[in-house]
């Protein structure tokens, strides 16, 4: 529903305007941080073919991690500068500046289950300048969005290899929601 929104427009606005929107979207995408930039991947894959919207999707990825991480830190150390203290590696780079800081935002955003709004916001909390930021938090997108990248574009073709990341991610939901669900019950 929503690639199919975003390919009609895209078609009406042009391949241009289209590049535009899309990097905007994801831009918007990262400020809210809770979701998720697969339909603004799948719809730059079926819009622009596989490398073009790849590299599109990671221009958007990119310019929305830097825009959040500057949003955030304006706003966080004003509001809730303790917000991150629960989570280990997210404290740990709100201590740490200098190469460390740009060493842990690569690590962190080359860790597949790192939430990419966390990050950022630990980032914008933590002592990193916004340069060192966005070439860790750029480099470290690449691999996360070339994997993305091609499960979305094989779920596209709905080829075997889309078949079967379809069938794996959904296992994990079930398996997800079902601990969800045991851990809620004990509670």
């Amino acid at each position: 529903m929503w690639r199919d929104y975003l390919i009609e427009l895209f078609s009406a606005s042009g391949p241009w305007i289209a590049v535009v929107i899309s990097i905007v979207i994801n831009t918007i995408i990262s400020i809210l941080a809770f979701v998720p930039s697969v339909f603004i991947t799948a719809a730059n894959l079926a819009f622009f073919g596989f490398l073009i919207g790849t590299l599109i999707s990671f221009l958007g990825e990119s310019i929305g991690a830097v825009v959040s991480f500057w949003l955030y830190r304006k706003g966080i150390k004003k509001f809730a500068p303790d917000a991150l203290l629960k989570n280990k590696w997210l404290f740990r780079l709100q201590q740490t500046d200098g190469k460390n800081a740009f060493i842990l935002v690569l690590a962190l955003r080359l860790f597949p289950f790192a939430p990419s709004g966390l990050v950022t916001l630990a980032g914008a909390t933590s002592k990193i300048g916004l340069g060192s930021f966005a070439v860790a938090s750029t480099i470290g997108k690449i691999p996360a969005l070339l994997i993305e990248a091609f499960s979305v574009y094989q779920v596209l073709q709905w080829n075997t290899p889309g078949k079967i990341i379809l069938t794996l991610v959904a296992i994990a939901l079930l398996i997800g929601a079902w601990k969800s669900r045991k851990k809620s019950d004990k509670a």
